[in-house]
């Protein structure tokens, strides 16, 4: 059977607010919501079913056990519409595109949403799990005193609340003294990683003066873009900030060249062509390749460098050229993790001894890199982020009318999630 190919036909998000900010005790469903409403309207498909919702988010509450089909039953689609939960860390709606992506080619489906949200303005906050334990046999007492006993075995430390942290629990680091192991293995100084920083948040600043957003990203609990962006920063200001982890010792990264937390939730739409022309919905690009890929990064590798395996594999598969694209979207969870992967594909001895390649990639023009902003100056929300670089890569190059593009996102648990997109 021919295999049909992948539509990017839309892409809708609330805006990304700086956590506790705006979206303070908002949940994540309403959130996520809110994005696919407003996808599902802007293509007049309210009260349609179409082939399936697939979203997810790295933090949720238990009570969200039914996360996507809530929130698809909330977006106006019609209740015919089955949909089911993805996460992978950072790369999870990019991940949850190719999950709708797989079946539109196999002709499974026709058509498709893909989404993400995170917000850390409204943590699941629990107690110790011995705490629940207790609970739980107290819940199987059938007398007072039965009760009153187990309760009894609490001690004072267990009523201690607990939040979900960003420590990788098989290093007990943060991904962001992780990160700054990378940058000293790869040599990657503080200028670098400002100038990067700084270059994200004028693209950023550009995009919105210009009205890039302006028909991807909805108004929402008063905000009507991202106040994250910082137009009126300076190389002069980021210079003066303090190291963020204060564990690594001469640490580079900064509140200026690192993704701040972020609150917000993205979708897209992805259909068959036939299906797209059906419902009078535009192309605005393909999706022609994806790899994922997996490091050790408790033994062998830095915990955000999974792309820079992941993407030779992919162009391999492609049979492309690192330079073979127009445009270039790598996630900037760290301005220093961005500089470590490009780094990485410009030596030879990486390309050789672990890649496997008879020399290295090579460097990448970095003008046509996160030309719209990265993550640094737009934020961060984990799981949104996937779906957020996918529309608006797919409308660089609609409004081109061609051209190539690669996604790259690194995510916790040392994996790399990427993919290409094409306009012809």
């Amino acid at each position: 059977m021919e295999q049909q190919r992948v539509a990017i036909v839309a892409g809708r998000r609330i805006p990304f607010a700086r956590s506790f900010s705006n979206y303070m005790g908002v949940p994540p469903q309403e959130l996520m919501t809110a994005s696919v409403r407003a996808l599902v309207e802007s293509c007049n498909l309210t009260g349609q079913a179409i082939g399936e919702v697939v979203l997810g988010s790295v933090i949720k509450h238990s009570s969200d056990w039914n996360f996507a089909r809530e929130c698809a039953l909330g977006s106006g689609l019609s209740a015919y519409t089955p949909a089911y939960d993805l996460s992978q860390a950072c790369g999870t709606s990019l991940q949850a595109a190719f999950a709708v992506a797989n079946k539109i080619r196999l002709g499974q489906i026709e058509c498709g949403i893909a989404g993400g949200v995170d917000t850390n303005s409204d943590l699941p906050v629990v107690f110790s799990r011995q705490f629940a334990h207790v609970m739980l046999a107290a819940s199987r007492e059938k007398t007072f005193m039965g009760r009153m006993g187990q309760f009894a075995k609490l001690r004072i430390a267990d009523l201690k609340p607990q939040t979900p942290g960003v420590v990788e629990p098989r290093t007990g680091l943060s991904m962001g003294e992780s990160c700054e192991l990378m940058i000293k293995e790869w040599g990657v100084t503080r200028q670098e990683q400002d100038e990067l920083a700084f270059a994200s948040q004028q693209n950023a600043a550009k995009a919105w003066k210009e009205g890039f957003y302006k028909d991807q990203v909805v108004p929402f609990k008063g905000l009507e873009a991202d106040n994250n962006v910082r137009a009126d920063t300076s190389m002069e200001k980021m210079a003066k900030l303090k190291p963020a982890y204060k564990k690594i010792e001469n640490g580079t990264i900064t509140a200026a060249n690192a993704s701040a937390l972020t609150d917000g939730a993205a979708s897209i739409l992805l259909a068959s062509e036939a299906w797209a022309k059906k419902n009078n919905l535009p192309v605005l690009a393909y999706m022609t390749f994806q790899e994922t890929a997996a490091v050790d990064f408790v033994k062998a590798e830095g915990l955000l460098m999974a792309p820079a395996y992941a993407v030779p594999r992919m162009l391999n598969k492609a049979g492309l050229k690192l330079q073979d694209f127009d445009v270039y979207e790598i996630h900037e969870a760290f301005a220093g993790q961005v500089l470590c992967t490009l780094k990485a594909w410009e030596s030879e001895e990486f390309c050789k001894n672990r890649l496997g390649l008879p020399g290295a990639l090579g460097k990448i023009d970095r003008s046509k890199m996160n030309l719209k902003g990265g993550s640094v100056a737009l934020g961060h929300p984990f799981a949104a982020t996937g779906a957020r670089i996918v529309s608006t890569l797919a409308k660089i190059l609609d409004e081109r009318g061609k051209g190539r593009g690669l996604i790259s996102i690194c995510t916790g648990g040392g994996m790399g999630v990427t993919a290409i997109l094409e306009k012809n």
